[in-house]
C-alpha cells in the first residue's frame, strides 16, 4: 500500500527548490528514533504534461540535455507538523531535509524551455519515492520496509501569499497576483514589478517565485514601507513583444497600454487603501524593458522606479523620454560582465543622458559580477557561489545596493542608504 508524503518548496535567490518531504507515518516517531541513513530518497522530474524534464548538462554545456532524475541525499530526519516544521515531540509526521541549490541535482522545483528561445519556466511535477532502508523503533513497534510514494500536497509558503487576478481589458486582459499588507492601517504603498522573460507564459506563480520576488512580502522589507501592496502581472509571451512575438529593440510593447489598465484598475480596486503618491514601479531585464517603457509612456504615473539589467536600448530612447526620466526618482542595477543584456548598448548610455540633463534623484548601482553574499550557496571549493552577471535582482531583493555610479554611497537626507530603503522614502509633493 503507497504511503503519502508532501513536499516543501522554499523560494530562493536563485528560484524555487524542493527541500524537504513530510512523510505521514503510521504512528507517532520522536527524535531519538530517527537518523538521515534511514531514507533513500529518488526523484523523476517531469513536465505537468507528463513529459520527461530534460536540462542541460551544465551552464557551458548548453546544448547537452540529460533527463532530470536520481538520487538526493538526505541531511537531517526529524518529527514535524504536517508543513514540516519541526516538533517538541513525538509526531506522525517526519520532515526529510535534503541540500538544494545549483550544486544539487534534481533539486529545483521549476524547469525551462532551453531549447526554445522564446520558451517559459514552468513549475515541475517531482515524483519521489522515499524508501525507509533501516527500520524505525524495535520489537512490536518497529517500522520497516515502508515505501513514501504518494504525494498528497505542495506547500510553497512564501509563493502562497500571492493572490490571484486577471484584469478586465475587453480586448487584452493580463492576468496578475498580488499580496495585500497585513496592516491596513492608513494608505499604503503599492510596488508593482515586472517580471522576466522566462518568467511569462501561463505559470500565473512563476511571475513572482521564479525569482524572489517573494522577498517584497518578507517582513523586514514591509516594515520600511510601513506596510506595501505588491503587485506582480504576468504577460503570454515576453514584455518587450511589439507584436511580432520575437524578441527585438524596437523599443515598443504590444501591451503597454493594457497593463497600465490594469495597474489602474487594481489601483481603483483600493482607493482607501493604496497611497497614489507612492505608487514604485520595477522589474528585471525584459521586466526593465517593460519598467522603462512604462516611465516613457505614461511619465507622471510613478513615484519611483527600479529598473533592474534593464533591455530597453537606448537609441530607442529620445531626448524627450530624458526629459522626462531626469524628473523621475530611478535607481538602476546591472552588472558589468552581464552577457544577455549588455550594459553598454541599454543602461549606461541611458543613464549618463539623464545624469546630463540634470537629474537630482537617478542612481546606478554598477556590479564588476553578481556574487552570494549571504552564505546561502557556495561552489565546489566552498566559495560564495558566483552567479551569471545578468542576476542583477538577487543584491536587490537583498537589499545589498548601496553604492552609485560614481562608487560613492547613495544618501537620503544625509544619511547613507540601500535601494529598498531608498525607495520606500519616495513621494510624490
Amino acid at each position: 500500500m503507497a504511503n503519502l508524503y508532501y513536499q516543501v518548496i522554499q523560494v530562493t535567490d536563485f528560484g524555487p527548490y524542493v527541500t524537504r518531504l513530510v512523510l505521514g507515518m503510521p504512528r507517532e516517531v520522536g527524535a531519538e528514533e530517527l537518523k538521515p541513513e534511514q531514507f533513500s530518497v529518488y526523484v523523476r522530474i517531469r513536465q505537468k504534461n507528463g513529459d520527461q524534464v530534460e536540462m542541460p548538462k551544465s551552464f557551458i554545456q548548453r546544448d547537452q540535455f540529460v533527463p532530470s532524475r536520481g538520487y538526493r541525499p538526505v541531511r537531517a530526519a526529524y518529527p514535524c507538523d504536517l508543513r514540516g516544521e519541526r516538533t517538541e515531540g513525538p509526531s506522525r509526521y517526519v520532515a526529510l531535509e535534503m541540500p538544494f541549490g545549483p550544486l544539487w541535482k534534481c533539486s529545483a522545483a521549476l524547469a525551462a524551455d532551453f531549447r526554445n528561445i522564446n520558451g517559459h519556466e514552468t513549475y515541475t511535477v517531482n515524483d519521489y519515492r522515499v524508501t525507509l532502508t533501516e527500520a524505525i523503533g524495535e520489537g512490536d513497534a518497529a517500522l520497516d520496509g515502508l515505501v513514501f510514494d504518494r504525494l498528497a500536497g505542495t506547500f510553497n509558503p512564501q509563493a502562497e501569499r500571492f493572490l490571484p487576478g486577471v484584469s478586465t481589458h475587453p480586448e487584452q486582459p493580463i492576468r496578475y497576483g498580488y499580496f495585500v499588507p497585513k496592516r491596513l492601517d492608513g494608505k499604503k504603498p503599492l510596488i508593482i514589478f515586472l517580471h522576466g522573460a522566462g518568467e511569462g507564459g501561463q505559470d500565473l506563480p512563476i511571475a513572482w517565485s521564479g525569482n524572489k520576488v517573494t522577498e517584497l512580502t518578507e517582513d523586514w522589507v514591509q516594515e520600511k514601507f510601513g506596510g506595501a501592496f505588491v503587485l506582480v502581472p504576468q504577460c503570454d509571451t515576453m514584455w518587450l513583444d511589439d507584436g511580432s512575438h520575437q524578441y527585438g529593440n524596437s523599443g515598443k510593447s504590444m501591451y503597454t497600454e493594457a497593463l497600465k489598465y490594469l495597474i489602474d484598475e487594481f489601483i481603483a480596486r483600493f482607493p482607501a487603501v493604496i497611497d497614489p503618491a507612492r505608487i514604485y514601479i520595477g522589474g528585471d531585464s525584459n521586466g526593465g524593458f517593460m519598467t522603462m517603457r512604462m516611465l516613457m509612456s505614461y511619465p507622471e504615473a510613478f513615484t519611483a522606479a527600479f529598473p533592474i539589467c534593464e533591455a530597453m536600448i537606448d537609441e530607442q530612447v529620445s531626448d524627450a523620454d530624458i526629459a522626462h526620466l531626469k524628473e523621475i526618482p530611478i535607481w538602476f542595477t546591472h552588472a558589468k560582465n552581464d552577457p544577455v543584456v549588455k550594459p553598454d548598448s541599454y543602461v549606461v548610455p541611458t543613464y549618463e543622458r539623464i545624469m546630463a540633463a540634470g537629474a537630482k534623484n537617478c542612481h546606478f548601482t554598477f556590479w564588476d559580477r553578481i556574487l552570494d553574499l549571504h552564505g546561502l550557496f557556495r561552489n565546489e571549493k566552498g566559495e560564495p557561489w558566483e552567479y551569471m552577471g545578468h542576476f542583477a535582482w538577487i543584491p536587490v531583493f537583498n537589499n545589498d545596493c548601496r553604492l552609485d555610479y560614481d562608487g560613492k554611497p547613495v544618501t537620503v537626507d544625509g544619511r547613507e542608504t540601500a535601494i529598498l530603503d531608498w525607495l520606500a522614502a519616495q513621494r510624490k509633493v
